[in-house]
């Protein structure tokens, strides 16, 4: 059982040993930076272990009260005698990575629901019901017969806006009651991006000049998990409920909405060669529309792999080279985001001035005068 008198001389050795360490090493860390980082290592799992092995004990039946308020035989005769435990289970550690997947799917879809795929085919059904297309007895004319009849078996279009309201914050129609809208995902997730964007940047300039050398977030893996956290914390909670089982459904709702369009003979009906050209035609045509289809179609990809990194434990790597390796994963991804997202006005780069007073300047978040009021993103 560890006691007080116990953690506290722990923790002096180990701040000895990293002294002793250090002065031993003292020159060869100049030579090779990285053997400081080795070192840090390998106490901080010392430590680590001897923590784990503490909090595996069983503690006694009364859990140290008596010991401590000096009742009953086993009284302490001084406060360092009294059990101390080393903590609880920290809170970055508890979260479900299959909801953290399902925000990104439904990330996918709602990206896919912007750019129009949905309403496209929702028109061609319009066309097909009133006879004002050449649609007959193809693949495509079946396709959108039994896409408008397992309608009945679906979430309806509202469940769909409701669920984007709630987990991405994103829409004007309200959360389903009871529910409240998540305003935050938007901003962390832009900042998460950003900083794994700034990060690699950083890592790039290193490789030839060093500048900024006195700003204390350059390279810094801290600010990158710190976002990263904030932003899965913020999921944690906004990923309950039917959003799981909702996901899988309008995925599939994607992919046949995708095979419908993708049918010969609707692609002839609009001189197309692709699924993305007759969602255009479309949007174009019926719509008047100005198409964003690549930059919403690249963000849903980019997006949700971005996502699907965060539901892994890799954000919680505190060690730098695993933690590059890792994150390399997804550092084309936050670049194409970020840049599919400026040319929508949903985000914009940050600067080079990352290190600032609390309210010294606004969030790195562009909104749209809609956006601001809640609107679509």
């Amino acid at each position: 059982m560890a006691t007080e008198q116990s953690n506290q001389e722990f923790y002096d050795r180990v701040a000895g040993l990293r002294e002793e360490l250090v002065r031993r090493v003292g020159a060869d860390l100049i030579a090779n930076p990285q053997l400081a980082e080795a070192l840090v290592k390998q106490v901080d799992d010392l430590v680590a272990s001897v923590v784990a092995a503490q909090t595996a004990e069983s503690p006694p039946a009364d859990l140290g009260v008596s010991q401590l308020a000096g009742v009953g035989p086993d009284a302490a005769r001084s406060l360092g005698q009294t059990r101390l435990p080393p903590g609880v289970t920290p809170y970055d550690e508890t979260v479900t990575s299959e909801r953290v997947i399902a925000v990104g799917d439904l990330y996918y879809i709602y990206q896919h629901e912007r750019l129009g795929l949905f309403r496209a085919v929702r028109k061609l059904q319009e066309l097909f019901r009133a006879g004002t297309v050449r649609l007959s007895s193809g693949s495509g004319a079946y396709g959108l017969y039994q896409f408008d009849r397992r309608d009945v078996l679906r979430y309806t279009r509202r469940d769909r806006l409701a669920a984007y309201s709630r987990v991405l914050g994103y829409g004007t129609t309200p959360a389903p009651p009871g529910g409240r809208r998540n305003a935050e995902f938007h901003p962390q997730f832009v900042h998460f991006i950003n900083q794994v964007a700034l990060f690699w940047r950083d890592k790039r300039i290193s490789d030839v000049i060093r500048e900024r050398a006195a700003d204390p977030s350059f390279g810094s893996i801290a600010v990158v998990r710190r976002a990263g956290l904030d932003l899965r914390n913020n999921l944690k909670f906004a990923s309950f409920g039917h959003l799981n089982v909702l996901r899988v459904e309008v995925m599939q709702v994607l992919d046949e909405a995708f095979r419908v369009l993708e049918a010969e003979d609707i692609k002839r009906l609009f001189g197309a060669d692709t699924a993305w050209d007759v969602v255009e035609e479309v949007l174009l045509r019926y719509f008047q529309e100005r198409l964003v289809t690549s930059p919403r179609q690249r963000m849903a990809v980019s997006g949700r792999e971005v996502l699907r990194w965060l539901a892994q434990p890799h954000i919680l790597q505190t060690t730098r080279p695993q933690f590059e390796t890792l994150l390399l994963q997804i550092a084309e991804y936050g670049e194409e985001w970020l840049t599919s997202a400026e040319s929508l006005g949903a985000a914009r780069r940050g600067t080079g001035a990352r290190v600032m007073p609390f309210q010294g300047r606004a969030p790195l978040v562009s909104m749209t005068p809609v956006a601001a009021r809640g609107g679509q993103l």
